[in-house]
């Protein structure tokens, strides 16, 4: 019995580890990320793998710290297949549980492949421990139409490797922290080290203290022109907003009279604010809001579906300014089984009570919306969690977006962190491209966040408001921008791809399969 207690004490510590993991990326309550609980809690599981005498030991335990963490990140599915959904709660937990352990089967194969490598020193293993665990987070990020929420990196959004954000994006931030965390847990396990320790861990220490330097000491971008935002959060209750005598009526007026009184340059209605099709549409509406920004020095962009029922339709942004033809942008990032059907899922899709499940498919790169000076660039929902495809716009520096726009309905997910982990997703974007977001949301979070990543203003979550503020667009083009416009996440790729060929190269002496 105590042997059999033994072999489940790994996993079960494993699993723990996942949990504070979770945590790390929006506590409960403050909703702020704690980025040294991040490297913490994946230095517990360094020093659990380490421990393991074969791959498949390895891959049992990584695979209990994914799905612990994974379950405990995005739990909140849960809500909108079964609150809103319709889904029995039996059924909506199994779907969260079952999607959480089949990602973890990234983590699960990067702990096999790093177990299964020939060892060479504490700073060779940390680094094929970080770069297989880049992998394990790419593949999470791109297959299946990818699913990245929750991509460790962003715990590090207020912590001192968001200085690395501008050079190599979330998933290089995680990396480095992956390393982080190894070299945590060899000292922890050996206090004393060796003199290859020492000198990774001072490696480390420079090549941080060096972009710290640089960030510090580099020319600061000139500033731009202002734009005065006014951005509507309207908190209607997700089980009302497609009912015809509560939530659309009342979306309607309250943001129609908001698009028409917002005392701002620009005015930013969330996704979906209007719930219905243009032909659904009392009769003048849509042209009398085309007709509210023809004229002055006002301009919107207003989340709604376009399309019809017989040729499609698209999650979609509308914009309207003075003199200009609306301009249109369409979703191109979509939700698996809440906006398209993945093949052989219709049954389940079927089982769940989702209004206007199927949208088109909008491109990657769509054109700005050009007013005041600036290039407003939307995105829609969780789209600002592809950070390569947002990337796709600055391709061209000449017309690369000064300002992302974010319309977002996380009403789906209740009053969850689910607002607070989208939050801290949307500063990251911020730092990436060092370009300011403003998010206009249905119950939050409705934020203005500087192109520093910080936030300089909010409204209260689950409140009906306006928030009204400034925001300066910025033009330099960071070195992230620069190779995700031209080469996506390859380069990355290409980094643990090198490391899990050459980690393959021998089996750890003593190792057993």
């Amino acid at each position: 019995m105590i042997a059999r207690a033994h072999r489940f004490a790994a996993p079960a510590a494993a699993a723990i580890a996942g949990v504070l993991q979770a945590l790390s990326l929006a506590w409960p309550g403050s909703g702020q990320p704690l980025w040294w609980l991040q490297i913490l809690s994946l230095a517990v599981l360094a020093g659990l793998l380490q421990r393991q005498s074969g791959w498949r030991g390895a891959a049992v335990v990584a695979w209990c710290f994914g799905t612990a963490w994974l379950v405990a990140t995005f739990w909140w599915l849960f809500i909108s297949m079964h609150v809103y959904g319709g889904l029995p709660a039996l059924l909506a937990g199994l779907a969260v549980l079952l999607l959480a352990a089949f990602l973890a089967l990234d983590y699960a194969l990067a702990a096999a492949l790093w177990r299964h490598a020939t060892p060479r020193g504490p700073g060779w293993d940390a680094a094929l421990f970080a770069a297989l665990w880049l992998g394990a987070e790419l593949l999470r990020g791109t297959l299946y139409t990818g699913f990245p929420w929750g991509a460790g990196g962003y715990a590090h959004v207020d912590g001192p490797l968001a200085v690395f954000a501008p050079w190599v994006g979330v998933y290089g931030i995680g990396a480095l922290a992956a390393w982080s965390a190894y070299l945590l847990s060899l000292f922890v396990q050996h206090p004393a080290g060796s003199w290859r320790y020492w000198v990774a861990v001072l490696a480390s220490a420079g090549l941080l203290a060096a972009c710290n330097a640089h960030t510090r000491l580099s020319t600061p971008e000139p500033a731009g022109p202002r734009l005065r935002v006014g951005l509507l959060q309207g908190n209607i209750p997700q089980d009302e907003k497609f009912e015809g005598g509560t939530g659309i009526p009342l979306a309607l007026e309250w943001y129609g009279k908001r698009l028409r009184d917002t005392d701002a340059q620009l005015v930013v209605a969330p996704e979906t604010a209007i719930p219905l099709l243009p032909v659904q549409l009392p009769d003048g509406y849509l042209e009398g809001m085309r007709d509210t920004f023809a004229r002055g020095a006002r301009a919107a962009l207003v989340g709604i579906p376009l399309g019809n029922f017989d040729q499609g339709y698209t999650n979609s942004v509308m914009g309207f300014a003075p003199g200009a033809a609306p301009y249109r942008y369409h979703k191109h990032h979509l939700v698996p089984f809440g906006e398209f059907i993945p093949p052989f899922f219709k049954w389940f899709t079927r089982m769940m009570n989702i209004p206007l499940g199927d949208f088109n498919r909008g491109d990657v790169g769509q054109p700005s919306f050009a007013w005041g000076g600036q290039r407003l660039a939307p995105n829609i929902c969780y789209e600002d969690l592809f950070g390569e495809e947002l990337g796709a716009r600055f391709a061209d520096p000449a017309t690369a977006p000064t300002v992302f726009v974010n319309l977002s309905n996380i009403a789906w997910f209740g009053d969850t962190v689910a607002i607070d982990q989208h939050l801290q997703i949307s500063r990251m974007r911020a730092l990436e491209f060092e370009r300011p977001m403003i998010r206009a949301t249905n119950t939050g979070a409705t934020a203005i966040i500087d192109r520093h990543g910080n936030v300089s203003a909010n409204l209260p979550r689950l409140t009906r408001g306006v928030l009204v503020g400034e925001v300066e667009g910025g033009t330099a083009i960071t070195p992230f921008a620069r190779w995700v416009s031209r080469f996506g996440l390859w380069p990355l790729w290409a980094v643990a791809a090198v490391a899990a060929l050459v980690g393959w190269r021998g089996r750890r002496p003593g190792a057993q399969p």
